[in-house]
């Protein structure tokens, strides 16, 4: 059955816990459905995985529809969520309806997600308003690293804390349906998930979340430029591709590969016919 709105919240109501993965391309959407992963976020870090871009901050509308659409395409159980990308919500509230209703559209999302706590409210209940389900995104928010001062652990002072847990119960009144937790003390995210009625997403934030997420090369082993402490490898897939493309090559620089079992064949009274 489609996982929605209603499913993550019935599971957080149940204490069933919520898996969710990052993906860009059809084929693996294709993969993580059948896994059974409850929802897929079509994140801005494609920046990073798929464009070799620094940050996120580049990511435009067009390359989160593209990418999102081709996720949506393969996804008839999984919860596609296509994230806003940078400077796509945070000029006005009409600015950020016009393209939550793009992704919706365009790039056939099932929810929108946007970074920001008390700031963002009111773009957040605008666009709950015109139908479109939202997840908030809590804690270190990468398209505010230049003012974040880099990536760093968010909510560890007591101010700071303080901030995250009226910024989250200020994104459910505004009507959130769910919250991603990233970069903040295990503790401080376990305090926030028991205060909230909507689900927790934990990326870098401890166990007591209501759900995972993870970009899904970090936990494959195939993006190796750098590895968040809170990354788990459940696969090293990246030095097996590595090593199938250095067969690949030398087969091909040695001629043994095509070999005859990969070739078509013609009869050589045709070839004879010709000049």
């Amino acid at each position: 059955m489609k996982n929605t709105v209603a499913t993550f919240l019935k599971m957080k109501q149940q204490g069933e816990k919520i898996s969710m993965l990052t993906c860009y391309d059809y084929s693996t959407a294709k993969l993580e459905e059948e896994a059974g992963i409850n929802g897929i976020l079509v994140g801005d870090s494609l920046g990073n995985v798929m464009l070799g871009l620094p940050d996120t901050i580049s990511v435009t509308m067009e390359d989160m529809i593209t990418f999102g659409h081709a996720v949506a395409r393969a996804c008839h159980n999984t919860m596609v969520v296509i994230d806003m990308p940078f400077m796509s919500y945070q000029v006005s509230v009409e600015q950020a309806v016009m393209n939550a209703g793009r992704l919706m559209k365009e790039g056939r999302a099932n929810a929108v997600k946007l970074e920001g706590g008390a700031a963002v409210c009111p773009q957040i209940k605008a666009i709950t308003d015109a139908g479109i389900p939202v997840m908030a995104h809590l804690g270190l928010t990468p398209q505010s690293v230049n003012a974040l001062g880099g990536n760093r652990v968010q909510g560890k002072t007591e101010a700071g804390a303080q901030k995250l847990i009226e910024d989250a119960l200020a994104i459910q009144e505004a009507g959130a349906f769910a919250v991603v937790l990233e970069c903040i003390p295990a503790k401080l995210a376990d305090m926030i998930t028991k205060k909230l009625d909507i689900p927790t997403i934990g990326i870098g934030a401890g166990a007591g979340c209501d759900g995972q997420i993870l970009v899904y090369q970090d936990m494959l082993g195939l993006f190796s430029e750098y590895t968040p402490k809170f990354v788990k490898h459940f696969a090293e897939l990246g030095g097996a591709m590595k090593e199938a493309f250095q067969a690949y090559d030398r087969e091909v620089k040695a001629g043994s590969y095509p070999a005859p079992e990969h070739t078509f064949k013609i009869d050589d009274d045709v070839l004879e016919k010709l000049y």
